[in-house]
């Protein structure tokens, strides 16, 4: 993922992409209207961000189970050598599969958390012997089969400028 370039972002900036977070297909009048700017400001603002990479995509939220792909699943990935090139290609492996809707490089006793969705268990046991069983870096890896989406959302909270926590 490509880091986005620093600007700085306003109180029109934050409300704008707060509304485009909800749904983003929002026209720019009514973006507008509602924080005080013509649509031709919005849309220049939107550009900015978008050109920073501020805004990153567009994209349609899909139901998983509504596609055929009803199963949620953790898995917690521990690599055996953490040498540099074995690290980048494993991120380029689990970033490269399909079925990997997220992935994270963390700290703690596991060294990636991927979110995957699958149809069936056998898919499952298909991919863990691709990317965990076959991978001779692949030291360990937990999974866990969510019983149920709570929540998820990438909509990430925005704090209006000087209104820090």
């Amino acid at each position: 993922m490509t880091p986005s370039k620093s600007i700085q972002l306003d109180d029109f900036d934050l409300a704008i992409l707060d509304q485009l977070q909800v749904n983003n297909r929002t026209s720019l009048q009514e973006i507008g209207k509602s924080v005080n700017l013509s649509a031709a400001a919005v849309q220049r603002r939107v550009r900015r961000m978008e050109d920073a990479r501020v805004i990153q995509s567009n994209a349609a939220i899909v139901d998983p189970a509504s596609v055929g792909r009803p199963i949620t699943i953790v898995v917690e990935v521990q690599i055996d050598s953490e040498q540099a090139d074995l690290m980048d290609s494993a991120r380029r492996e689990f970033a490269a599969a399909p079925e990997v809707q997220q992935c994270y490089y963390v700290t703690g006793a596991a060294d990636f958390i991927l979110v995957l969705t699958v149809s069936t268990m056998e898919e499952y046991e298909q991919l863990s012997r691709r990317l965990f069983l076959e991978n001779p870096n692949v030291k360990h890896f937990n999974t866990f089969v969510a019983m149920n989406r709570v929540k998820t959302s990438l909509r990430v909270p925005l704090i209006p400028a000087g209104k820090g926590l």
